[in-house]
C-alpha cells in the first residue's frame, strides 16, 4: 500500500495518529510526503525522527519551510518570530539532521503520480519538472550549499524561459516547486496571494488551470496551499489541509489506482495571521 501525505510542519502527534489510522507497517507499506515536515507545528524535531525512522519506507519532499531551515542553519536568513525549528538547531546531532533534509527531493514520482511540494508552471510537462529538479537537487546535496541559499531568495524571475542559468534558473524551479498557488495567463507566476481559488484576484488562476498547462492530464499531488483545501480529482490531488492550523492532516492510497481518503482532525499549533 503506498500513502500521498499532506504538510505534517512538525506535527508529530497528529502524523502518529494517522498511521496508527492506516495501520500502517514499514515492512508492507510506503508513504510519500508531500513536503513542509518542519517549522509552525511543536515537535520538529520528533517529526524528521518519525520519517528517519521508517527507513526506505518513507519518502519525503522538501518545502518551503524545509528550505527556510536550511537557510537558517546556515546563518543565510533569519528565524522569524512563529517559527518553531530551535529543537533540530539546538540538537546534539543538528549537523547530521541538517544534512538529512538537504538530501530530500523536490520532485518525485509515485504510482504514477507527479509528486511536488506547491506547483508547476504551464511551459512543464512531468519528465522537464523531473530533470529539473534533479538540476536543483544537485546544488542542494552538493559542497557549495551556504552559496547556493544565499541566491535562493527573491521573486525573479516570475515567468520560465529556456535560456535561464545559474541562480535564476535555480531560483525559479524553487519557487515554482514550493512557493506558487497562483499564475496568470501566460504562466507568471505569483506570491502575492494565499486565498483559496475562489478567492483569486482578476488576472490570476490557480496554477492547475493555467491555460495551455502542458502537464493536464498528467496526475499530479501536492500540498502547501492550506486555504485550497482537499481537492481530489482524477489528475490532481491537493493534500495540504491545514494540520498546523487546526484542520486535519490527510493521507490518500494511491497504489493500483486507488483513491482513499484517511484522514485526522489535528490540535491547531498556529492561528492564521499576517507572517
Amino acid at each position: 500500500m503506498h500513502y500521498l501525505i499532506g504538510d505534517l510542519q512538525g506535527c508529530c502527534d497528529a502524523f502518529d495518529r494517522l498511521l496508527a489510522e492506516l495501520d500502517f507497517s514499514p515492512s508492507r507499506d510506503r508513504l510519500t510526503v508531500l513536503g513542509d515536515l518542519v517549522n509552525r507545528g511543536p515537535a520538529s524535531l520528533r517529526t524528521l525522527r518519525r520519517l528517519r525512522d521508517l527507513g526506505d519506507a518513507a519518502d519525503a519532499l522538501l518545502g518551503n519551510h524545509d528550505l527556510h531551515l536550511l537557510a537558517v542553519a546556515h546563518g543565510v536568513r533569519p528565524e522569524h518570530r512563529n517559527d518553531t525549528l530551535r529543537d533540530i538547531l539546538e540538537a546534539p546531532e543538528r549537523e547530521a539532521w541538517i544534512d538529512w533534509v538537504r538530501q530530500r527531493p523536490l520532485a518525485l514520482r509515485r504510482e504514477g503520480w507527479l509528486c511536488v511540494h506547491a506547483g508547476l508552471p504551464p511551459q512543464w510537462d512531468t519528465a522537464r519538472t523531473l530533470a529539473l529538479a534533479d538540476e536543483v537537487q544537485t546544488m542542494l546535496r552538493g559542497p557549495d550549499l551556504r552559496d547556493f541559499l544565499t541566491v535562493m531568495y527573491g521573486n525573479e524571475p516570475a515567468r520560465w524561459r529556456e535560456d535561464l542559468r545559474g541562480a535564476d534558473r535555480w531560483r525559479f524551479v524553487i519557487n515554482v516547486l514550493t512557493r506558487v498557488r497562483f499564475v496568470d495567463a501566460d504562466g507568471t507566476l505569483d506570491f502575492k496571494t494565499k486565498d483559496g481559488a475562489l478567492q483569486a484576484p482578476p488576472g490570476l488562476v490557480p496554477w492547475f488551470e493555467a491555460p495551455g498547462r502542458r502537464s493536464a492530464g498528467e496526475p499530479v499531488a501536492f500540498g502547501h496551499w492550506s486555504t485550497l483545501g482537499l481537492v481530489n480529482r482524477p489528475d490532481l490531488l491537493a493534500l495540504d489541509t491545514g494540520c498546523v492550523w487546526g484542520g486535519r492532516l490527510t493521507a490518500v492510497r494511491v497504489d493500483g489506482g486507488r483513491r482513499e481518503v484517511t484522514q485526522v482532525a489535528c490540535q491547531q499549533a498556529q492561528v492564521p495571521g499576517p507572517v
